[in-house]
């Protein structure tokens, strides 16, 4: 049993006429991303980053060479706003992460692109976070991650799809 279970006996106990097992499995879910959360950021800040600060260096990092995005491109594919990506961009320009170039396209615009530091940072980073990752999954056998994954996928394209 886990806390989850606890807080369902009670509103059974309490509210007997509700089916609570919808609040289990969000609870649970809500409870793990937040544990999840916690891991995370401890992994990032041994690298001087928070989840923000990685989430933009890593977009950049996949995106594959020359590692570079407009700003718009960036906030479209972290789906949030540009004011949060410019002050998000200015913090990681002030530490040497990335650098705003003019953009040989449109030089009305510029792109954002990883600094040599920036490339080192976040090789070294997402490394960790990808060990911290293995880590906190090895209490699920191989096959109950594959199981839980195409569930979760499935209950994510439910959101995701609309």
């Amino acid at each position: 049993m886990d806390r989850v279970d606890d807080i369902l006996a009670q509103w059974n106990r309490e509210r007997p006429d509700l089916d609570v097992a919808p609040m289990g499995l969000i609870g649970r879910i809500s409870r793990l991303a937040q544990h999840l959360g916690r891991e995370m950021e401890k992994t990032f800040a041994r690298h001087g980053l928070n989840y923000a600060s990685f989430d933009v260096l890593a977009t950049l990092r996949r995106s594959g060479p020359p590692h570079a995005l407009s700003p718009g491109d960036l906030s479209a594919t972290m789906m949030i706003t540009s004011g949060t990506m410019t002050n998000r961009v200015d913090q990681l320009e002030k530490a040497g992460l990335v650098e705003r170039r003019l953009n040989p396209d449109d030089r009305r615009s510029f792109i954002v692109s990883l600094t040599e530091k920036g490339f080192a940072t976040i090789d070294a980073a997402v490394t960790d976070h990808v060990a911290t990752q293995t880590r906190i999954v090895e209490t699920l056998a191989p096959d109950e991650r594959t199981v839980l994954n195409v569930l979760l996928s499935k209950f994510l394209v439910g959101f995701e799809s609309e």
